[in-house]
């Protein structure tokens, strides 16, 4: 990065690896300096000393709706209607099963084919398991307005196409999900930390996301879910947790769900974890998301006209127009896993979803014009040279 970048700060709060250059953040974001030590002090002192009683004197069974505000604050949510806990796929439950109980007449779930397929198996699952005879309708992203008609109960899409980095209009689609009596429901998991996003400002009902993405929460950090708050006293919580009980240490024997969001908690919440996000968003402390978006666009544009001007036939999987787009740009290879694997070998990290994207992130808060340039250039000259062509390249892991 350059001296007078003005990411520069925040550049120097990440720990990454010398010499790579990575541009996967919007799989798995890089590690904030502070993490580390906020962990140990959990475990050492928190855990350590203080065992059980740490979930009063550490404020342990508080965390999930006060980190529950810090993601708020980045999706355009009031204070108190976000919670933490769990994983998306029980995040994108909870917020569909809630979201049919409110429309009970109506039996049609309509959804995209680049919504993540996590969301869409929930909404299979939810739906075998009702027997109320509900239908997922899957349409093209360019066909989801014209399809929001008056028998969908919940339109449920994931905002940025994993894939593409294609970026649905919420406000507009929520609106017309209005318009026609249904309920709109949005996953975050590559918007949030990536692009300005304000929830209640699009009226939004239910919104759901990941945290170790763009957020830099670290491998499993707990999913969020959103909930409207004209909706939070009357929506249902399907998982009917202890945490999320009105008074969970009177050990009632029937469920009787908390006030607001805090019935979207559910089990015991994972301590450590919530640390590792809380001390996580201290580097987004006084940071504005419009000049966020900003340089992610700069850099991806930066990242095409580079990687095009160099190999013209590789086909660009994403919107060619920024706004269209998240903060990511893909291609598209037939042997895009190979090309992906001989990138990483040369300590270029993206990442491949199949059948052909090979996915690249861009992270203003870790991320500069010199690396993208780089990273550009060795893309350009493996594919150019075919050296990914090799039995090493093409063996595939577990993870893609």
């Amino acid at each position: 990065m350059s001296a007078n970048d003005p990411f520069r700060a925040t550049r120097a709060l990440f720990d990454l690896p010398e010499g790579v250059i990575y541009l996967d953040g919007n799989s798995l974001g890089a590690l904030p300096k502070g993490v580390s030590a906020r962990v140990s002090e959990v475990i050492a002192n928190e855990w350590g000393r203080e065992l059980i009683g740490a979930w009063n004197s550490a404020g342990w069974v508080d965390l999930p709706r006060r980190v529950g505000d810090r993601v708020g604050r980045l999706i355009g949510a009031p204070e108190g209607t976000v919670v933490m806990g769990d994983t998306l796929s029980i995040k994108v439950y909870q917020a569909l099963a809630a979201a049919l109980d409110l429309v009970p007449q109506r039996r049609v779930i309509l959804s995209d084919t680049g919504n993540f397929p996590t969301d869409l198996y929930m909404a299979e699952g939810l739906i075998a398991s009702l027997g109320r005879g509900h239908e997922l309708r899957v349409v093209e992203p360019e066909a989801v307005e014209a399809a929001i008609e008056e028998n969908v109960a919940a339109v449920m899409l994931t905002q940025v196409d994993y894939r593409t980095g294609r970026l649905h209009d919420m406000a507009a689609l929520t609106a017309k999900a209005h318009a026609a009596g249904a309920l709109a429901i949005w996953d975050l998991a590559h918007s949030a930390g990536a692009l300005p996003v304000d929830v209640a400002g699009a009226k939004a009902d239910f919104a759901v996301g990941c945290t170790y993405k763009y957020l830099n929460g670290g491998p499993g950090a707990p999913a969020f879910i959103y909930v409207a708050p004209h909706l939070a006293e009357s929506a249902r919580p399907a998982l009917s947790g202890w945490f999320g009980h009105e008074a969970p240490f009177a050990f009632e024997p029937a469920y009787r769900p908390a006030a607001g969001v805090e019935r979207m908690r559910v089990g015991t919440p994972p301590i450590l974890a919530l640390a590792a996000l809380d001390a996580a968003l201290d580097v987004w402390d006084g940071i504005d998301m419009e000049t966020v978006r900003a340089r992610s666009i700069q850099l991806g544009e930066l990242f095409i006209r580079a990687v095009q001007a160099a190999v013209p036939g590789l086909e660009l999987a994403s919107p060619k127009g920024p706004a269209a787009r998240g903060s990511q740009v893909s291609f598209r290879h037939a042997d895009g896993y190979a090309v992906m694997q001989a990138l990483i070998a040369e300590g270029v990290i993206g990442d491949y979803r199949a059948p052909d994207i090979m996915r690249f992130g861009f992270t203003p808060l870790y991320l500069g014009e010199d690396e993208v340039r780089r990273g550009a250039a060795i893309l350009a000259d493996i594919l150019t040279t075919g050296r990914w062509d090799t039995p090493e390249f093409r063996r595939r892991n577990k993870v893609t």
